[in-house]
């Protein structure tokens, strides 16, 4: 039976269900190991593992399947994990994450808050934890697991079952291993604990939450419920505290040294052969330091510090250390992100590294983009460097051992290509069970306006062109994310968008990554002005090449993309003449604290940046909105993220204005839209929405 494109995109999410992910290749290469579910409509993803040989790989081995384990589904998550899936945009069940001994020959995870370890073949066994498990992690060499429950660090030995806590919170503020709030949402760092080499020792974070305001998050469909607190560090309030604190097996405990008060935020941390690295960074993100511990005494000396008028990007993956001992980091000069090696800059200044993939030896596999709209994976081994990916596309990769693989997926073509190298040559292709859409893309990319900014230009299949069509913008617009992305996938939604009427344009102005760092801090303190200018400049430019009407121009988008719209109708009513806005922020001070502070400074220190950008702001100022054009606000009532008071008090300030507008709230949704009905619904209710507003 056919059915509609919204609900194959709700049903598959958004088609990423059913494609290989999570991959990591065993110490001597021979082995890798992969989530994936299995078939494009299945929501809970298994470990598989396929074995790697010279002349080729050998056929995919299911290792685990969450169904043949007899457990509750998705309803027993522990919060921790819910708030991980969360921060980690994860939209499947099943095992989600998995972590190895260094090996590996041995796996852990969780399900339904217990813990089970297999042997990477078919002996899979739950372990006597104590419960919820949260982000179990094997010790190096596989006898012990470390996780954490009830905000505690435990171990247990996985031969004799035996279970103690390595730290206790001291109240019910603060936790042991797991990463605070603006760690997992802004940093990228989705852990709070790191194993000695030996297994013998844990690095793990001591995270005080006390100093944070707390919020509460209430679900009005059920008003029995009790609203759910949250520790939420709002632009300009405090940050929770966060130290490290070295936890030995036999009962040792030393705290690692460094100015907290000057360097509050722990970016990241390792420990490897060569010992303890700790990322740090100021409050305004204007420095940060790569700091070596002593395990033994607590004690840190400075290894690097950047320094930047603006601000300083966090880069995944590093610092790391090639196997002769030299510091793999990135750094930025005046054109480019540049990957560092022992302090040298190893790649040209028009290449833009985005993530360090992992180092193998000497060799350095990272991804970085030439063209902005093209992600490649590329390696560094001394004696220059190599493209592994090829095509017009989005690839990410790992390696270890000599075996690498790469993933990705092609502009020219639906689905993910996940190919396993060795030496230079394909050794074979891992499968994507993931489901195609039913939909025929047509997309056309331009460089708009004097800016260049990529645009790409979305018409309705079988359109002859014989008058002009009404024009949906789709942007997201802002730091840290894309939408022009040569990748098929990336622009299914748009051509279903298209094909319902509109010549649908999708830009990535001022502000947005790989075009180097004048381009992403074009924002700095205003981001009214560049972002909104380049939105109309990419419309203007793509009117002179395709027939749009500009007298009816909708625009439509998703937390920072749902701030712009709404940004848009009331900015540039004269360009923009509906809007769909879904989680908008509406006033930053609202924003946590690591995301806003980058870009608009302290509020407490200088509030004017904020009232520029306030969405709340444009309504009541003593200019005011003089033309309303058509506003549909979404927002999910349970979002932790982007809280649903943005929408509440933007609603208030238009109607104490008299301006009229419209409000769908979900409830019981977060700030992702997983749920199948309500995805393809949303969909439908846009379209109907901005057809009945142009």
């Amino acid at each position: 039976m056919t059915i509609s494109f919204p609900r194959q995109s709700a049903r598959t999410r958004r088609f990423t269900l059913g494609a290989p992910r999570g991959f990591l290749v065993s110490s001597d290469g021979s082995r890798v190991v992969f989530l994936r579910s299995r078939h494009g409509t299945d929501p809970v993803t298994c470990l598989w593992t396929v074995e790697v040989g010279d002349e080729g790989i050998g056929e995919e081995r299911l290792v685990v399947d969450p169904r043949a384990l007899d457990l509750p589904g998705e309803e027993d998550l522990p919060d921790e994990e819910r708030a991980r899936r969360e921060r980690a945009r994860e939209q499947a069940g099943g095992v989600t994450a998995f972590a190895t001994d260094a090996a590996p020959t041995m796996a852990a995870f969780a399900l339904s808050g217990r813990l089970f370890v297999t042997d990477l073949d078919k002996d899979v066994r739950a372990l006597d934890a104590a419960t919820p498990v949260f982000g179990p992690r094997p010790d190096p060499t596989g006898r012990r697991v470390a996780y954490v429950s009830g905000r505690a660090l435990r171990v247990i030995e996985v031969a004799s079952g035996a279970d103690r806590a390595l730290a206790e919170p001291e109240d019910e503020q603060i936790s042991y291993g797991l990463a605070e709030f603006v760690a997992a949402e802004e940093m990228q760092r989705m852990r709070g604990f790191w194993w000695a080499p030996d297994g013998e020792a844990v690095l793990a974070a001591r995270v005080d939450e006390s100093p944070v305001q707390r919020w509460h998050i209430a679900d009005p469909a059920n008003p029995g419920r009790t609203p759910v607190e949250v520790a939420y560090p709002a632009a300009g309030t405090p940050n929770a505290d966060v130290s490290l604190v070295v936890l030995r097996l036999d009962g040792g405990r030393q705290p690692v040294e460094w100015d907290r008060e000057a360097y509050p935020y722990l970016v990241d941390a390792s420990w490897d052969g060569t010992g303890v690295l700790l990322v740090v960074q100021t409050r305004d993100q204007k420095v940060m330091r790569i700091l070596s511990a002593d395990p033994a005494t607590g004690r840190t000396t400075l290894v690097r510090e950047d320094t930047d008028p603006v601000w300083l990007d966090i880069v995944p993956g590093v610092p790391a250390r090639t196997a002769s001992g030299g510091l793999v980091w990135v750094s930025e000069d005046d054109t480019a992100r540049r990957l560092l090696v022992d302090g040298e800059p190893v790649t040209p200044g028009g290449l833009q590294v985005r993530s360090v993939l992992g180092v193998d030896g000497d060799t350095v596999l990272f991804t970085a983009s030439d063209e902005p709209t093209e992600i490649h994976v590329w390696a560094y081994d001394g004696s220059g460097l190599t493209r592994l990916s090829a095509g017009s596309g989005i690839f990410g990769g790992r390696r270890k051992g000599g075996t690498t693989v790469i993933t990705g997926g092609l502009l020219d073509r639906f689905g993910v290509q996940t190919t396993v190298m060795r030496a230079g040559r394909s050794l074979g292709e891992i499968a994507s069970h993931a489901e195609t859409p039913g939909i025929e893309v047509n997309v056309n990319l331009i460089r708009a306006g004097e800016r260049e900014i990529r645009t790409a230009v979305l018409l309705p299949s079988g359109y002859t062109g014989d008058e002009p069509l009404p024009v949906l913008m789709d942007p997201y617009g802002g730091p840290h994310a894309q939408r022009v992305l040569a990748t098929r996938r990336a622009f299914a939604e748009s051509q279903w968008l298209a094909d319902q009427g509109f010549a649908v344009v999708v830009a990535d102005g001022r502000g947005t990554p790989a075009r180097g760092p004048a381009w992403e801090r074009a924002i700095h303190r205003d981001v009214v002005g560049p972002v909104l200018e380049d939105q109309v400049a990419a419309l203007h430019a793509a009117a002179e090449h395709f027939p749009l009407d500009l007298s009816r121009v909708a625009i439509r988008g998703w937390s920072f993309g749902g701030y712009l719209a709404a940004l848009a109708v009331l900015h540039r009513p004269d360009v923009f003449h509906a809007a769909v806005a879904g989680a908008p922020v509406t006033d930053w001070t609202l924003y946590d604290t690591h995301y806003t502070e980058r870009y608009l400074g302290n509020p407490a220190e200088d509030p004017e940046p904020y009232d520029r950008a306030s969405l709340i702001r444009a309504v009541t100022d003593s200019e005011g909105v003089r033309t309303m054009r058509p506003l549909l606000v979404i927002h999910g009532l349970a979002d932790d993220n982007v809280v649903v008071a943005h929408t509440l008090r933007f609603s208030s300030a238009l109607l104490a204005a008299g301006l009229p507008h419209s409000v769908l709230p979900l409830s019981g949704v977060t700030h992702m839209t997983p749920q199948e009905v309500v995805a393809e619904n949303l969909m439908l209710l846009q379209v109907d929405f901005l057809k009945n507003a142009l």
